[in-house]
């Protein structure tokens, strides 16, 4: 006799949330991660009272009221809105690109300047079949937006020139042409009051999870203990690279205690210049419009992955997607492994897409 139904590798969104419907269904799960907390990326540390963000800032957001009840269910969402601002050589700009940033660059005040401006531009590149990522946004958007507020940060972000990224990795970048700086459209949006630890341990509620293992160092043992195992970690690392390594872009996060209380009156400052090697810094207590006496800033810097390190972005051209459908042709043989989440499915997945695709693969296997 197994011990546990499931044997859940990974206590990330996509793993906590199967466990905690087959936890309902009355199937027994043991959850493992490697890490020392729950909650994959959106664990939350608390520092001076302020719930830091550990591995980069996390808002939620979706239009979808089934999956915005279903994790209000086991926390309350505050009003949070996502603002960002541009810092492009000391002057801010606001994000997403909207009236409030076409005023900023060219004191242009109705949509049809604005429009004007963009066309004239575009028209003026003489770009009619772009080759590359720098020609497919000039296209979009102009000049002045590209340079100011894409190319430095797509390049600090990608680790590689506009010109020698493929195009399709800018499909379209959105012109807003009324003063709104909200950057999701979606309808709900917020961040749990008292951090995602509550979301994370509201899941995971009587479930059985053991932190700091390593899934890999004893597999077979693991895997013996469950009649099924749901895997939420690299797909290729599961297969041990036979095909080769997908590649991932990695980031290095820099936190910083202050003394003051309020150190950029934003939660989230993006720095588009190239030459400044983090993309962003981000200000935690405005997550949750904190008053604390101290702040904690965090920057995040762009980097190259490599085994070892988090992988946060899949590099999804041609050559990792190939690859990828190898493994994913391997992982459908099997009879008794679930393979999800953003790393088995080496997808960029937001937290309610995350929830969502586990929400509908327990509904497909309990």
């Amino acid at each position: 006799m197994k011990q546990y139904d499931y044997l859940i590798v990974g206590a990330g969104l996509f793993g906590a949330v199967f466990a905690h419907e087959a936890n309902k269904k009355g199937k027994k799960c043991l959850v493992i991660d490697r890490r020392n907390h729950t909650g994959g990326n959106i664990f939350s540390e608390e520092v001076e009272g302020i719930n830091v963000h550990k591995y980069g800032a996390h808002i939620f957001h979706t239009n979808d009221k089934g999956i915005w009840d279903y994790v209000n269910s086991f926390v309350e969402f505050n009003r949070y809105t996502n603002s960002p601002l541009a810092n492009f050589e000391g002057e801010l700009f606001n994000l997403p690109f909207n009236m409030n940033t076409f005023y900023q660059l060219w004191k242009v005040k109705t949509p049809e300047e604005a429009q004007a401006k963009i066309q004239e531009q575009v028209e003026a590149s003489g770009i009619t079949d772009p080759q590359n990522l720098e020609e497919q946004a000039i296209s979009l958007v102009g000049t002045d937006i590209y340079h100011k507020l894409i190319k430095g940060y797509t390049e600090k972000q990608w680790g590689r020139k506009a010109t020698e990224l493929p195009a399709f990795i800018i499909k379209r970048l959105p012109l807003r042409f009324t003063f709104d700086n909200n950057y999701f459209n979606d309808k709900y949006q917020g961040i749990p009051v008292g951090g995602y630890n509550k979301l994370t341990e509201g899941l995971l509620a009587g479930i059985e999870v053991r932190t700091e293992v390593d899934f890999f160092k004893d597999k077979e043992a693991l895997m013996a203990l469950a009649e099924k195992t749901v895997f939420t970690g690299n797909i290729d690392e599961f297969y041990d690279y036979q095909f080769g390594k997908l590649e991932y872009r990695s980031l290095k996060f820099e936190h910083e205690v202050l003394d003051n209380e309020n150190f950029q009156g934003n939660a989230v400052v993006n720095y588009t210049e190239a030459h400044i090697p983090f993309t962003r810094i981000i200000e935690h207590k405005h997550f949750e419009f904190g008053k604390q006496a101290k702040t904690v800033v965090t920057k995040e810097y762009p980097c190259e992955w490599s085994a070892g390190m988090e992988a946060y972005y899949p590099v999804n051209d041609d050559k990792n997607t190939e690859l990828f459908k190898k493994y994913r042709d391997l992982s459908r043989q099997e009879e008794n492994i679930i393979f999800g989440g953003r790393l088995a499915e080496y997808k960029y997945y937001d937290m309610h897409q995350v929830i969502g695709s586990a929400l509908a693969t327990t509904k497909a296997v309990l």
